[in-house]
């Protein structure tokens, strides 16, 4: 199991606490350390000179110094640290601007401990990662969410459907939403389980039939 040194930077202590429950989920992959909590982003900068993390989890709207502010530094003096940006902002050009100021993934902080878990995962290895409720969707029509229960279908996965008909491959879906190819290849095989076929046509011609494009 693999040892990640964390540094979280909010300004909300009792979220920082919560990110702190939530990664210590004997569940999860990582065996994780919290090394501080910082609460603006002059203390991110100190913590981070005396203490290089593997991973920052980071919002965006901290005093003194914003996220923002505090990416294209963090990127350049601490090549080692993956961040994470965990937000409260629902703005997709948020997102789109945070990872070209440097940030490695993005996810609000309405998202799930396991949206948490991937999103960790995704960026140690290297990916990057926005989480699908970050990405602006229109909330799905009574039509695509019936489909989705009765095949249990997560919302991602219903999302890869609708690439999937649309003749895209892996690195084409993975590279759109910002994961990897290989857990679109994941969520593939998942999707073809629980729809019981086992082909790319059977996929389109189900997702044709239920007007998921």
């Amino acid at each position: 199991m693999r040892h990640l040194d964390v540094l979280v930077a909010d300004n909300h202590p009792i979220f920082a606490l919560g990110l702190q429950a939530a990664l210590s989920d004997p569940k999860f992959d990582f065996s994780i350390q919290i090394s501080g909590i910082a609460v603006n982003g002059l203390e991110v900068q100190e913590m981070l000179h005396q203490n290089d993390p593997d991973l920052l989890l980071l919002d965006l709207g901290l005093p003194q110094m914003d996220g923002l502010q505090l990416l294209p530094s963090v990127k350049r003096n601490h090549s080692k640290t993956r961040i994470l940006v965990v937000s409260g902002n629902l703005s997709p050009k948020l997102a789109e601007d945070a990872l070209e100021a440097g940030a490695d993934g993005f996810m609000l902080k309405t998202g799930t401990k396991d949206d948490l878990f991937e999103a960790i995962s995704q960026i140690i290895q290297g990916n990057k990662f926005v989480s699908s409720t970050a990405q602006g969707a229109e909330p799905a029509p009574d039509f695509i969410r019936d489909f989705a229960q009765k095949y249990n279908l997560t919302a991602r996965e219903v999302e890869i459907l609708k690439h999937i008909a649309q003749a895209k491959d892996n690195h084409e879906i993975g590279a759109q939403l910002y994961i990897s190819y290989q857990t679109v290849s994941v969520h593939r095989k998942n999707i073809m389980r629980k729809l019981n076929v086992n082909s790319t046509a059977s996929l389109i011609k189900i997702a044709f039939e239920n007007k998921l494009f």
